[in-house]
């Protein structure tokens, strides 16, 4: 489906709806078209804590200093 920007103002409410559903609306100017607009897909999925229970080990020195040498590779001079 194919609206003007000034029908896209006037309805965007419907039209989110209709994009939400699966349709793909094209918004054009002057006849020609300049946006579409779509539903997102929803590729987040929920989190839930504990999930890497018991697949993750964090060391016990994980927030040691580093070594000196190390430290010394990221100057710049």
């Amino acid at each position: 489906q194919q609206v003007n920007i000034y029908e896209a103002k006037t309805h965007l409410s419907q039209l989110v709806e209709q994009a939400r559903q699966g349709d793909t609306v094209i918004i054009a100017k002057s006849g020609k078209p300049v946006a579409k607009l779509v539903a997102l897909s929803s590729s987040r999925k929920d989190f839930c804590f504990g999930t890497l229970s018991g697949k993750t080990h964090i060391h016990e020195d994980f927030d040691a200093p580093l070594p000196e040498e190390l430290l010394d590779s990221f100057e710049m001079e």
